[in-house]
């Protein structure tokens, strides 16, 4: 179906790797991981992992006391993102109010240490006392969505993704089609997440997470390796401002890149197991809307959580859609897994690479699994290649999947 051209005017991110483009731009072109070992998470009984990726340079003083009271961490780095994409894009604070600007946002959880804190307290007094009535704000699921809603004035419509590892994807899917069908004109778009250790807990608990290297950091996550034990959990947020074509190019703005193609489905199978084929039917539906062919595809920038299922079930999906021959590699692998943020930071490291010309290769990816489909992968140095349209990938708990092409404008 035709319909507005969508494209990329703005971007803010803060991630283990950098919090600009210009710092995760060299970080990927430099091989430089956020993977750090967690000793403050000595004290947890039974969590078997040590490591995470953290973000740094992100604190609560940098905001207005009056504007974040119902703001936990996660939504605090959402905002932190969003002025920075608003502020990259040109937009006025008036703007963001007259109804044609609207927001999708998402993360897996709202503020978990937040709720942490209101545990605490009902469930170790047993009573409510002290409690604040801000409190539940902090932590409900669409915590990002709401607060930067009101904290920007936005009147348009609001869309809540609270999907897990697609948060932000989805999130970015739902605006260019927002744009595309003529219901908005301009759309904030990310995701954001924390860091918790109870975020690494339920994946140790799947026996899901990075445990063999916890003394060397450097060496985990390794998505398609044969040696891989599990991924990474980080935190981090994304936010993009979708724009219309015609409105960007009246204006003057800068474009980044344009949203050539979404997809999403669901498996409908099983809520933890993923299927080839519920992946590879989002990408396909992605291709089609975007009215291209796998050969018009120079980089992949896969999910490759480095989960032993997930590398072989998307290698297979990616083989059976892409091809072998497009260069392939997980960005998972230098910022860990940022579940509801991992998306739309994704989608600027794809940015990164349309502007600067670079492939960023799989980190330790030493030995692929020889279970994992032939792929074109990209180890060792990252490759100086100039590349036109990207598709990024990604897929999340209950059989979501979610495939955007991004291209040059």
């Amino acid at each position: 179906m035709n319909g507005e051209r969508v494209v990329i005017t703005g971007l803010g991110l803060c991630s283990p790797i950098g919090n600009s483009l210009d710092e995760v731009s060299k970080a990927l072109q430099e091989l430089r991981h956020g993977i750090a070992v967690m000793p403050e998470w000595g004290h947890i009984g039974q969590l078997a992992t040590r490591l995470a990726a953290p973000v740094h340079g992100v604190e609560k003083s940098a905001f207005p006391r009056k504007k974040i009271r119902t703001m936990g961490r996660v939504a605090l780095l959402s905002a932190w993102a969003s002025d920075r994409a608003i502020a990259d894009a040109g937009l006025s604070a008036d703007e963001l109010t007259r109804g044609h600007v609207g927001l999708a946002y998402g993360s897996t959880h709202g503020s978990t240490s937040e709720l942490e804190e209101f545990a605490k307290q009902v469930f170790g007094t047993t009573s409510l006392a002290g409690l604040e009535s801000s409190s539940y704000l902090t932590f409900m699921s669409h915590t990002c969505a709401a607060n930067l809603a009101m904290y920007y004035g936005i009147t348009g419509r609001i869309i809540t993704t609270c999907s897990a590892c697609v948060s932000s994807s989805q999130a970015i899917g739902y605006g260019y089609e927002a744009i595309k069908h003529g219901q908005q004109e301009v759309m904030v778009c990310g995701g954001a997440e924390e860091l918790h250790f109870t975020h690494a807990g339920v994946f140790d608990i799947m026996y899901a997470t990075s445990t063999k290297y916890n003394d060397r950091p450097e060496l985990s996550p390794r998505p398609y390796d044969a040696q891989r034990d599990g991924l990474v959990v980080g935190e981090g947020a994304a936010t993009l401002i979708l724009e219309s074509y015609s409105r960007a190019k009246a204006r003057g703005a800068h474009v980044y890149a344009e949203v050539l193609g979404y997809g999403t489905n669901c498996d409908g199978q099983h809520i933890t197991r993923p299927s080839w084929e519920g992946m590879a039917g989002a990408m396909r539906l992605a291709l089609q809307d975007a009215r291209l062919d796998k050969d018009d595809i120079g980089y992949i920038n896969a999910h490759g959580t480095a989960t032993e299922l997930g590398d072989i079930a998307e290698s297979q999906a990616t083989l059976a859609v892409l091809g072998d021959k497009t260069p392939v590699s997980s960005t998972k692998s230098y910022t860990g897994h940022t579940l509801g943020a991992c998306g739309g930071i994704e989608a600027i490291f794809c940015l990164a690479a349309l502007r600067e010309g670079f492939l960023p290769p799989t980190r330790n990816l030493d030995e692929v699994d020889s279970r994992c489909a032939p792929l074109n992968y990209l180890r060792g140095a990252c490759e100086q290649r100039r590349v036109d349209k990207i598709v990024s990938n990604n897929f999340a708990f209950g059989g979501i999947n979610t495939s955007l092409v991004l291209g040059r404008a």
